[in-house]
Order: structure tokens, then sequence, then C-alpha cells
């Protein structure tokens, strides 16, 4: 899981939320609005918005991003969280403590633990 997050307002607009994306090297943005996470913007929204040819400096977050994404609780058990994804086609899982957004769990964070799991898959360097 990341604490590290990266956020971004509804109003801002797709090319603002794409610029902070890429420049932290990130798959997703949380939607925060006063504090309180209002939506996911992805990736894939933003590939979504291009396919359609939307002006990125004037489509705004909130018209793209997946509003009031499944969360849950950090106490959850990475299986959970990897089925979680699996069954909803996420590769993005906000981390909650109560009302609070603590993290989120990346496919990849999920990856990285089986990885951990069953060392003997590890890259030897070959």
């Amino acid at each position: 899981m990341s604490r590290d997050l990266l956020t971004v307002a509804p109003e801002d607009t797709l090319g603002e939320a794409a610029e902070k994306m890429a420049g932290r090297g990130v798959g997703a943005a949380l939607v925060m609005d006063f504090g309180r996470l209002v939506g996911i913007l992805t990736e894939r929204d933003l590939l979504a918005a291009v396919a359609g040819r939307v002006q990125t400096s004037e489509a705004r977050v909130r018209e793209w991003m997946t509003e009031n994404p499944v969360t849950v609780p950090e106490a959850t058990p990475i299986g959970r969280a990897a089925s979680i994804m699996v069954t909803h086609n996420f590769r993005h899982l906000p981390i909650v403590d109560g009302e609070r957004t603590i993290g989120i769990v990346s496919l990849r964070d999920v990856v990285r633990s089986v990885v951990r799991a069953y060392p003997e898959y590890e890259d030897e360097g070959e």
C-alpha cells in the first residue's frame, strides 16, 4: 500500500490530472473534495477521454472519474483486496480508516506481495 497519495480536485482539468499522474509515475489519482474521497481517476479514464477526443485542457475530472469508489479498511488482507480488484476489474483500491483515506493498493502492490510470499519465483537476474 502506498500512503503517498496523489490527489486531484473534481474541478481540475484532465490535463492537469494527467500531468500530475505522469510526474509521479502513478496510474491513479484520488479525487478529493473538501478532504472527502468522492472519486478516483485512472489511466483507463484518461484513455477513454482521449479516445472520445475531449479537450483535456477543458474537460474536468468530475466528468471522467469513477464516483464513490469501492474502498476497504487497512486491516483487509491482501488476498481479499486482490479478490475485490479482480472481481471488479480494478487496478487500484483506496484504503480508508473510517471516513479518512489513508492509502491506495495497486495491482503492482498485490503482485509484489505474491512474489515476496513465493521467493522461488523471484527473478535472479538470469
